[in-house]
Order: structure tokens, then C-alpha cells, then sequence
């Protein structure tokens, strides 16, 4: 019994898996009804100086400026885990990136920040400042 219970779930997996089209579509729309802004410092194992300063600088704005907002999140990505590959490379992102995932009715808009990052992202102030102004702008949207 439990061997037909298991190949009858492995069979409807494969069915879905085989399924890419709308019913798929519809999964991601499902699970991101919320309106939300996350912050996604994607990274690589090694690391330097500046990559780590991006993070660090990302996570000090969302934690200091939008603490008790719930609609902005923070995130760190990890590109060479391989259970990230999918988002990593939905994002495009194979190394250090930053960018703003805005989350609106259920689709998703990815907006590159990895220039602003690196330009910006060893002055923490600086870079906070701007980060903050580029979040409240996609908040005033929803």
C-alpha cells in the first residue's frame, strides 16, 4: 500500500513538473498575493570588502528605516547554493547584485540596483539616503 501511495504522488509530481504552462503560472501568482518590497542582496561564497558592505548596508536600511513596516523585507541570497540556482538565475544574478523586488498583485517587477550598490554601498549614509527614498518610492505605489 505505501509503495502505491508513493508512486502515485511521484507520478502526479512528475505530471505537474511536466506542466509548465499556465497551472505553473498560476502557482507563483497564488503564493505571492501579498504586496510586498524585498530587498535581495544575491552573493557568492568569496566575497569582498565591497559585496559585504552592500549587505551590510542594505540590511541597516530596512532594519533601521522599515522595521515595523511588514510590506518591505530583507534577504540574502546565497548564488553558489545550488537549492538558489532557480532564483538566481530568474534574477540573472551569478555574483554579487542588489535589487528591489517589487511584489504587486501577485507579479513581480525586479528592479537592478547592483550599479547603485556598488557605487554606493561603502557609504553606509549615503547609501542608506538613497536606498530609503528608492523603497518609499515603490511603497507610495501600492
Amino acid at each position: 500500500m505505501k509503495q502505491f501511495t508513493i508512486l502515485s504522488i511521484l507520478a502526479i509530481s512528475l505530471l505537474f513538473v511536466s506542466c509548465k504552462g499556465k497551472a505553473q503560472e498560476n502557482q507563483t501568482t497564488a503564493t505571492n498575493v501579498t504586496n510586498k518590497r524585498v530587498v535581495i542582496d544575491f552573493y557568492g561564497t568569496h566575497r569582498c570588502v565591497t559585496c559585504k558592505a552592500i549587505e551590510a548596508s542594505a540590511k541597516y536600511t530596512v532594519e533601521t528605516y522599515f522595521a515595523n513596516e511588514p510590506k518591505v523585507v530583507f534577504r540574502t541570497v546565497n548564488v553558489d547554493d545550488d537549492a538558489n540556482y532557480k532564483m538566481a538565475e530568474n534574477f540573472e544574478a551569478t555574483g554579487t547584485a542588489l535589487f528591489l523586488n517589487v511584489i504587486k498583485d501577485g507579479k513581480e517587477t525586479h528592479i537592478d540596483l547592483t550599479d547603485f550598490g556598488f557605487s554606493k554601498g561603502r557609504e553606509q549614509e549615503e547609501f542608506s539616503k538613497e536606498l530609503k527614498a528608492k523603497i518609499e518610492n515603490e511603497l507610495k505605489k501600492l
